[in-house]
């Protein structure tokens, strides 16, 4: 039986009408496809006598003290792995930089990838979107300071606002050139590699690997959460918004969340915080004790601090304050 089997199923004549028009109809689907990703990954300039980086910035007037982060000059990260956030009024996409510990405990966002659903919206894209609604057509900049991979960002420039972000994390940085991509906001977000303080120079920085989202000026800090992760020590550049940030730049929204260096950043911002009312920003930040302790600080401080400047008004939203002059 098993000869008679062979005998039965001799090869198929590859050149006959059927496979053939089958193969060429598969070679054309490739040819289409190799086509298609090539002419897409390469957008052509609009105009030619400009450079591309050029054509990106070519809005942007301001002349900052520092060089913006060149996103075209630096290298791809890779891989790429970006999704759209789930339910928000104005959606964006975003790329991780960390996967976790594959395949034992990856990210929890690779797990929705991999079941076919959209990026956990984080909850600060949510307030960011909330806080902004009421102010849209105004003129004015979002500050983001520990931008991370820009969930905050991006959550204001796909709503049409001018963002400032800062971030010292490297790899963060390159996740924030894919989101400005994939978002087409090049010219709304400008990004600098620095960590604000209230110092212009440079500090010692902790990455954490594994975590970047919690890579902190304080080592302690950056450990406090995930005690086994390895922590590496790079050298960043420092300033303070006040040296950064115009006098006469309107700014809407200061969002700032440094693993407990906060008092630093505000202390850096004095001239910022310190406008009249209705000029002053709207302010977000992180105010999380042990973190501000790690970094030689506390909560009071910044409270007292802030009754300086002229915020009186500062209310609790699980670990983040949010303080206004309205």
């Amino acid at each position: 039986m098993a000869n008679a089997w062979k005998k039965e199923n001799k090869h198929p004549n590859l050149l006959s009408p059927k496979p053939l028009l089958l193969l060429l109809l598969a070679l054309s689907l490739l040819c289409f496809f190799f086509f298609f990703f090539f002419s897409s990954r390469s957008p052509s300039n609009p105009n030619p006598s400009l450079s591309v980086s050029e054509t990106i910035y070519q809005t942007q007037t301001t002349v900052y003290p520092i060089p913006p982060f060149d996103c075209l000059k630096s290298p791809q990260a890779h891989p790429v792995v970006a999704n759209i956030v789930e339910n928000l009024k104005y959606p964006f996409l975003y790329s991780l930089s960390d996967f976790g510990s594959l395949p034992d405990k990856p990210h929890k966002n690779i797990v929705r990838l991999l079941k076919g659903k959209p990026f956990r919206k984080p909850d600060i894209s949510v307030t960011i979107q909330q806080l902004l609604e009421g102010k849209k057509g105004r003129d004015g900049l979002v500050v983001d300071v520990g931008a991370n991979v820009g969930m905050a960002s991006f959550a204001a420039a796909v709503m049409g606002f001018k963002v400032l972000a800062f971030e010292p994390v490297f790899e963060n940085l390159q996740r924030i050139c894919d989101g400005i991509w994939f978002n087409r906001v090049g010219n709304l977000v400008t990004v600098f590699e620095a960590a604000v303080s209230d110092q212009i120079g440079n500090i010692t920085f902790h990455k954490l690997v594994g975590r970047l989202d919690n890579s902190a000026v304080s080592a302690t800090g950056a450990k406090l959460a995930f005690k086994s992760n390895e922590e590496i020590a790079v050298q960043v550049r420092t300033i303070p918004l006040d040296e950064l940030i115009p006098e006469s730049e309107p700014v809407l929204l200061l969002k700032i969340d440094v693993q407990g260096w906060e008092y630093h950043v505000l202390k850096g911002a004095s001239k910022l915080l310190s406008r009249k009312k209705g000029e002053a920003p709207y302010l977000i930040y992180e105010e999380d004790e042990r973190l501000l302790q790690a970094s030689n600080s506390s909560a009071k401080e910044i409270r007292d601090f802030l009754q300086t400047v002229g915020y009186h008004q500062c209310t609790q939203h699980g670990t983040d304050a949010h303080c206004s002059k309205d």
